[in-house]
């Protein structure tokens, strides 16, 4: 059972978001994302929006996973409690890194039925209004528990490596190095729900420049779970997608909540 702990509250683009129905995602940025075998691997847990937020320090009763997999070698991530940057891990071998990271549960309560009713449009949950009325639910005073999985690439050295699913409920898999292969053609996610492919499914992606201006787009997944993000050298790049649920019986009483929802967040960057 999952450790329950309340903390802080096809492939088309589509038009550019407004910035006034953006939610609070969450993501792991490194301070580079390629570095050299003999450097450190570091970076912020972030909080907050439009790919920009608030750094969180490592606090282990927030996760209950931490992980990083490069090759065949694979570790937890460690460091001093209260300590920031929260990732700063030696690499583990050259080659790409995977790290990946699983909260444990928050919840949000709604005061206001148009505040989720937004969210809800934002992120693509159709028929919400009329699946959370017959679901007898009130229009305010509810509360939604949330979960983050997150995960960043990062090259060290010569950066050769795969992608691969590290075992999140919901889950980014990059099918393209971004380090090392041509990315012309854009580069090809496939998004996981609970070890199958997640297809038809509204793909959320942050571009930042150089000078840190960022741009949002929508994307959809195929019917194989694949979205083609276009990209650009020079820039990183945040990937969001979320599920909507109604929690399991015994969840809800536990944790006392209405909904459900499951975060998936994947960061990497494109060399100049």
């Amino acid at each position: 059972m999952r450790i329950l702990a309340i903390a802080f509250a096809l492939t088309a683009a589509l038009p550019v978001v407004p910035s006034q129905v953006l939610a609070h995602e969450f993501w792991i940025e490194p301070l580079s994302y390629q570095v050299q075998l003999d450097d450190m691997i570091s970076g912020e847990l972030t909080n907050g929006q439009e790919f920009a937020g608030a750094q969180l320090a490592y606090l282990p009763q927030r996760f209950e996973r931490f992980t990083v997999a490069a090759g065949m070698r694979q570790g937890n991530v460690e460091n001093r409690l209260g300590a920031r940057p929260a990732l700063d891990i030696a690499p583990l071998s050259e080659g790409l890194h995977v790290i990946s990271y699983q909260s444990t549960l928050s919840t949000l309560t709604y005061t206001e039925w148009a505040k989720f009713l937004g969210f809800s449009e934002h992120k693509d949950f159709a028929d919400i209004e009329a699946i959370h009325d017959a679901r007898g639910l009130p229009r305010e005073g509810f509360v939604e528990g949330y979960w983050r999985f997150s995960k960043t690439l990062v090259g060290v050295g010569n950066s050769i490596g795969r992608d691969f699913q590290t075992g999140l409920d919901i889950e980014f898999v990059a099918l393209d190095n971004p380090y090392t292969d041509d990315l012309s053609n854009g580069l090809r996610v496939q998004l996981y729900y609970l070890d199958d492919v997640r297809g038809d499914a509204q793909v959320e992606l942050f571009e930042k420049a150089p000078d840190g201006t960022v741009e949002i787009t929508l994307h959809r997944t195929d019917a194989e779970g694949i979205s083609t993000l276009p990209v650009k050298a020079g820039y990183s790049y945040l990937v969001d997608a979320v599920v909507l649920r109604e929690p399991s019986a015994e969840l809800a009483v536990e944790a006392d909540i209405e909904w459900e929802t499951l975060w998936a967040a994947l960061t990497f960057g494109v060399p100049e």
